[in-house]
């Protein structure tokens, strides 16, 4: 079996299932992976229920509301100048659709993927945020965790974005359940074991894993 699809089944014994991404619907996806930068989920919750509160959870309304009102209610989020007006500005991209994310997402992955790249604030780990989980589209996104444990198994010698997810994208069926869940236990597995300072002694890869052979733990 190839190490990434043992390391999944590894993973899914330790943690089980993740039910990642927690939203009531597509466009709260999309605004929770717009919002996500520099924070925690638990603050991007409340902001988002602050939104749904005042009753701004549409990119009709996000569209039109002033940037005083949004940043009111996402200021818990951080980065409170520039994530109300990206987020704004993106449902006002999403209005030349009318609003409509079937229309959005429609179209060629390519281009939907280029046009959410091209749009503020929105980088390849944003992008593929948006493309799992609000668009049922198969593609693997890579974070800070995927980078930090890949590299430590030996996997991986670069931190670069496209070509650790062209790594795992080779070596796993393309299959969006498979990538949604695996996005989700490394995630799982990078907050509790696989930290900064790892718990390798309790780690289910530590057979696998080159750091943990060298003996640096």
């Amino acid at each position: 079996m190839d190490a990434a699809l043992h390391a999944y089944e590894k993973l899914a014994e330790r943690f089980g299932a993740q039910h990642w991404w927690p939203a009531e619907g597509r466009f709260e996806v999309i605004v929770g992976a717009l919002l996500m930068q520099q924070t925690t989920w638990r603050n991007v919750a409340t902001a988002i229920a602050n939104l749904k509160r005042a009753g701004l959870l549409s990119p009709a309304e996000i569209a039109n509301a002033s940037i005083p009102e949004l940043r009111r209610h996402v200021r818990i989020a951080g980065l409170y100048r520039s994530k109300p007006r990206r987020l704004k500005r993106f449902c006002q991209r999403l209005m030349e659709f009318g609003g409509d994310l079937d229309r959005f997402f429609r179209r060629d992955v390519r281009l939907v993927r280029e046009d959410l790249l091209a749009q503020e604030g929105v980088g390849p780990e944003t992008a593929d945020s948006i493309l799992l989980y609000a668009s049922d589209t198969p593609t693997f996104l890579v974070d800070a965790y995927t980078v930090r444990i890949a590299r430590r198994l030996g996997w991986i010698a670069t931190d670069t974005y496209e070509e650790v997810k062209a790594w795992f994208e080779a070596r796993l069926p393309r299959d969006l359940p498979l990538y949604r869940e695996y996005h989700a236990l490394l995630v799982a597995h990078g907050k509790e074991i696989c930290r900064p300072r790892p718990r390798c002694a309790v780690c289910p890869l530590n057979d696998t894993c080159a750091y943990y052979r060298t003996g640096r733990p």
